[in-house]
């Protein structure tokens, strides 16, 4: 039995009713959340490599870059400046504390109340960035634009997860990917667009664009139904079933609203969700809604989608062709998750995991090789991306939202985003001081943790395609490893 002996599950239990209109469009809409997080993703690497930005606000950069002959700086290091990564990593720190009071949020008064606040948040956090007039004013508005992911994060791969029908959830919580991929491509056509405006202020356009999803997100987020299950923590059973049975599209819920009840009546009884998420009887969950996010970041891709343009530009690319490069990866990105979509509830998630990190294994060695040989005039990212895109990058979000019954939710979403968050800050802030010192030996750095976390998947992550989210707890019973952790008085037996 590979897989630290798990048991394959075919499926879970069957409720009646299917995929309505009603809730594809109410998905859609909350998946709006990952456009305002990858745009950011992809918005400040292309802005940072511009030479009219670089010259207001970090011209000590700027004067590194256009050096004279008798002082030129190391290719790896020319935007080795600790300053200059705190405006893209500083984003990431204020979603890592946001996380945790958007748990709070989320639990209390709902997935809605937690996207909408989200929402407002980061578009001022937007206007004030693109009317900034010196560093602070940018760094102010990225964390407000970090305190909008933040709860857009915690909230929206939970919205997904709950409004879906088991056989379709990954598909339509990997929305929540493709929403980013799109968001990191816009904001790449967009900096290649503005960096050619003569005046030089095209980097305000950039930054102030971010208010366009944050719009569409924001008015979305007032028109959405919340979840049954929301609306069953906070005590509303009639209103809670006439919700399920319209996004079920049938009035014969009784079977999946009863599981609901069982689960909200076992979340009231849980007056701590911190304090019992970290005990034993939660360990599964705590250890894959760590590590995940841990081990999604220490891909390194993150850091390869938010820095492309520096990164391509640093290894000898003209303006334009680094600007480039990072949409032609951006494209590569958007296509790989929509295999992902297609396949995430037909081939499973764990051979996903596994097929990605094989490639990625692979490309980071070919990639610290081709660095390492010709300074990356030859080297590209798109494979490392694919492969990144239709594995680690929606996996990281689904599998987490996906694993955790109603009474610690939000603390294991919270506890996602917030590994998450803070790894990216770590990487984001570091990772150009990194390539500085380590040079193209920072892949080889990368390759290592995917071969780690490969294994780890390999091991303790279970199959959950198409088991219904309050029956999760049978996929750890079943789990060679975790069955010891899991009781069966916490295991709901489906039916013959």
């Amino acid at each position: 039995m590979a897989g630290g002996g798990s048991v394959a599950r075919s499926e879970g239990r069957k409720y009646q009713g299917g995929v309505t209109a009603f809730v594809v469009i109410a998905c859609l809409v909350a998946a709006m959340g990952g456009l305002m997080f990858g745009y950011d993703i992809g918005i400040s690497g292309g802005v940072t490599s511009m030479d009219s930005f670089l010259r207001q606000f970090f011209p000590h950069v700027y004067k590194k870059q256009h050096g004279n002959d008798d002082h030129k700086e190391n290719m790896y290091c020319k935007f080795d400046d600790h300053l200059l990564t705190l405006f893209t990593s500083s984003l990431y720190l204020a979603a890592l504390i946001a996380s945790f009071f958007a748990s709070a949020t989320t639990r209390r008064y709902g997935r809605k109340a937690s996207m909408l606040f989200g929402g407002l948040v980061f578009l001022a956090g937007a206007v004030l960035n693109g009317a900034a007039v010196n560093v602070a004013m940018l760094i102010i508005g990225r964390l407000m634009l970090g305190v909008g992911v933040g709860f857009a994060n915690q909230s929206v791969p939970v919205y997904l997860s709950e409004m879906a029908p088991a056989n379709l959830r990954g598909a339509l919580n990997i929305g929540f990917q493709m929403a980013i991929t799109i968001g990191i491509l816009a904001a790449n056509l967009i900096n290649y667009g503005t960096s050619k405006i003569k005046p030089g202020w095209g980097w305000r356009i950039s930054l102030g664009l971010a208010a366009a999803p944050a719009i569409l997100f924001t008015v979305g987020s007032l028109f959405l139904p919340d979840t049954p299950n929301s609306i069953l923590e906070r005590g509303n059973h009639e209103k809670a079933k006439k919700m399920l049975q319209r996004i079920r599209g049938t009035s014969n819920v009784d079977e999946e609203f009863q599981d609901l009840v069982d689960a909200s009546t076992a979340a009231k009884q849980v007056e701590h969700p911190w304090k019992n998420f970290t005990g034993r009887k939660y360990r599964p969950q705590l250890v894959i809604c760590t590590f995940i996010p841990f081990f999604q970041q220490l891909t390194g891709i993150n850091v390869i989608m938010f820095y492309a343009p520096v990164l391509f530009k640093t290894l000898g690319f003209g303006d334009d062709a680094s600007l480039m490069s990072a949409v032609i990866t951006g494209v590569v990105n958007v296509v790989a998750t929509m295999v992902s979509v297609y396949s995430v509830d037909k081939l499973g998630r764990k051979a996903l995991f596994l097929e990605g990190g094989v490639q990625m294994i692979i490309c980071q060695v070919v990639v610290a090789a081709m660095i390492g040989r010709g300074f990356g005039t030859e080297g590209e990212a798109g494979d490392m991306s694919k492969a990144f895109a239709w594995s680690w990058g929606p996996l990281g979000w689904l599998v987490p939202s996906e694993v955790c019954p109603l009474e610690i939710r939000s603390a294991g979403q919270a506890t996602n985003v917030s590994v998450n968050m803070f790894f990216t800050f770590v990487i984001g802030q570091f990772f150009l001081s990194m390539l500085c010192h380590m040079k193209f030996g920072l892949f080889l750095f990368f390759g290592g943790f995917v071969i780690i976390m490969t294994i780890f998947i390999y091991y303790f992550v279970p199959e959950t395609k198409n088991v219904p989210i309050e029956d999760m707890n049978q996929v750890w019973k079943e789990h060679g490893f975790w069955s010891k952790y899991v009781s069966s008085d916490n295991v709901t037996t489906s039916p013959p």
